[in-house]
């Protein structure tokens, strides 16, 4: 019951991303489930989704973490591998759910590596972002404030590698637009189709998905071309 819910609230979520736990309950209601808004919330709080922002939030900030300034305000991206960002999401299982981080360039929507983890630790957070930068490196490096983001073991990544690092303010719910509407795809062209079993499962098919994302997927926002012809035709 309880990863039934759970899986409703994630695909409504992801469907209406404005949507908080009083709105999340009386959806789940009107479907025949009795529930109230305290499990709602409760539930929210273990997928990391957290109605504070008109967007779901699965990284919670720390107060002992250093905030960097935004960098990206009237900024104009003509070029790949200027600003990357990263962010993270609920992904369910039939039994179960993981998380995934995803990091993508903004110029040409290619998603540079992604990681899964059954923690909100940031460890698999660290893990994409040096993956990613086998590949290249951006000037700039966009994150919300989550704990995993402004964590000394990621921030050090980035500055190690003299990259601005930039952190989006408050209540900026479009600076990570890109990843989010990234997450939409996914979930709608893969997870909610495929409802993968297990870990594994998990694993290969979003290896083939993220193929076919980069390298097959027309995309209206590019001219309908693919995220890996605009990225690799300017580098």
């Amino acid at each position: 019951m309880t990863q039934t819910l759970m899986n409703m609230i994630d695909k409504e979520y992801t469907k209406h991303p404005f949507y908080g736990s009083p709105r999340l309950t009386a959806y789940l209601n009107r479907e025949g489930y009795v529930v109230n808004i305290k499990r709602v919330k409760r539930l929210m709080r273990k997928m990391g989704l957290v109605a504070i922002y008109p967007k779901p939030s699965l990284s919670q900030p720390n107060r002992a973490h250093r905030i960097y300034p935004y960098l990206l305000s009237g900024v104009e991206i003509k070029t790949p591998n200027f600003v990357w960002s990263t962010d993270i999401t609920y992904v369910r299982l039939k039994t179960g759910f993981m998380y995934l981080v995803a990091i993508i360039d903004w110029y040409s929507r290619y998603v540079i590596s992604w990681a899964l983890s059954n923690t909100l630790e940031a460890h698999f957070c660290v893990e994409a972002l040096k993956d990613s930068l086998k590949l290249g490196k951006p000037v700039i490096f966009n994150t919300d404030q989550g704990s995993q983001f402004t964590s000394d073991s990621f921030t050090e990544v980035l500055s190690k590698n003299g990259i601005q690092i930039s952190m989006d303010g408050k209540g900026r719910a479009l600076d990570n637009i890109f990843v989010e509407r990234l997450w939409r795809s996914v979930k709608y062209e893969d997870i909610y189709i495929k409802q993968y079993e297990t870990v594994d499962h998990l694993y290969a098919g979003l290896t083939t998905y993220f193929k076919f994302y980069n390298r097959e997927r027309l995309h209206q926002s590019l001219g309908y071309k693919t995220p890996f012809e605009i990225h690799f035709s300017q580098n």
